[in-house]
């Protein structure tokens, strides 16, 4: 089983506690004992934005504002390596072609960002579907995909299923908005509509709900599923 796991800089280092990020480790392994493959993609969190709210006050433009997102991307996935055991690829992978060769031979492979203009929701989808993956994961610090922010709206529905088409309908209207209330960004969701892949948003504050998720299918978040798949997948049958 070949998964790709996206995990939101706000999940894994919001305030850069080691035990935080070694618990999400130890999952990553988890699934590595029990047979997946795995590329992981770490987001910039509340850090990034810090940084990139100060850039801006300093007046730069918005692609040196992607840059330093990036960057701090990069920097969260050293964190995440540096809590890996022997099988992590020890480098930042910069691109879909790296990432995918690492995970081929057997490496767990963690990406930050690529390139301005996309984000880290984006290089998890794409690098799903660059090396096939079975599932992708979005270990967000929701607890699922609603028709609105739940923060703000007391009436936003939690969805429990969604096609590939709902989720990018659901996102639209939200992006918006600075998409600051989608749990993916729009190009994320217009990605896992066209490669119809099987996806998961939940809640990855506890790291073992991604362990339950990827080798259970059993999850409270939401579950993005091709148009035309009925049933659970083999793999979690077979588990």
């Amino acid at each position: 089983m070949r998964v790709v796991v996206s995990i939101g800089g706000s999940v894994l280092a919001p305030d850069l506690d080691a035990q935080r990020v070694e618990g999400h480790a130890a999952v990553v392994e988890t699934l590595v004992d029990e047979g997946c493959e795995i590329g992981a993609v770490v987001g910039g969190g509340g850090v990034a934005r810090d940084y990139i709210g100060t850039a801006r006050e300093l007046g730069a433009n918005e692609v040196q504002l992607d840059q330093i997102g990036i960057d701090v991307t990069r920097i969260n996935a050293r964190l995440l390596i540096a809590s890996l055991g022997a099988n992590v690829d020890p480098k930042v992978a910069r691109d879909y072609e790296d990432a995918g060769d690492a995970i081929r031979r057997g490496d767990i492979s963690v990406m930050g960002g690529v390139m301005p203009g996309q984000t880290t929701d984006a290089v998890a989808a794409a690098l799903a579907e660059y090396v096939d993956a079975d599932l992708l994961v979005y270990a967000t610090s929701v607890d699922g995909v609603y028709s609105a922010d739940p923060s703000t709206d007391a009436d936003a529905e939690k969805y429990r299923t969604l096609t590939g088409r709902e989720l990018v309908d659901v996102i639209a209207p939200m992006s918006r908005d600075a998409g600051a209330s989608a749990p993916v960004d729009l190009l994320a969701a217009k990605l896992i509509e066209r490669s119809e892949m099987r996806t998961i948003v939940l809640d990855g504050t506890d790291p073992g709900r991604i362990e339950s998720a990827v080798l259970r299918g059993e999850h409270d978040g939401t579950d993005i599923v091709p148009n035309g798949v009925e049933g659970e997948p083999t793999y979690w049958a077979q588990g």
